[in-house]
């Protein structure tokens, strides 16, 4: 750790620290926004691989699904409205099943 300190006390890379280009992006602004269109590639069985071997020909065992989770989020207006369209399900399923309790029990 004392040896980054040095480097960035050197006159010849101070710039460094204030230089944008350099600076680590945000967490936020790291993944590619995607829409609700495209939300079924997380789950879908057409964008899964399973790799056993990496590039180098060493055993691995994860799927190319936890690759687009890395990359890719989904927008967050289209997350909001995700929210409330499984809201809105939840409450006509609930009065769905209140109408068919009442009607058991008027009969």
């Amino acid at each position: 750790m004392s040896s980054q300190e040095e480097i960035l006390s050197d006159g010849r890379f101070s710039r460094i620290t204030r230089d944008p280009r350099f600076w680590e992006m945000p967490e936020k602004e790291r993944k590619v926004k995607i829409d609700k269109r495209f939300r079924a590639m997380f789950h879908d069985k057409k964008f899964k691989l399973k790799y056993t071997v990496d590039k180098r020909g060493r055993p691995v065992n994860y799927t190319s699904t936890e690759n687009l989770r890395k990359f890719y989020a989904l927008s967050e207006s289209d997350s909001d409205l995700s929210e409330s369209d499984s809201k809105e399900h939840t409450e006509k399923k609930k009065k769905k099943k209140k109408d068919k309790l009442k009607g058991q029990t008027d009969s």
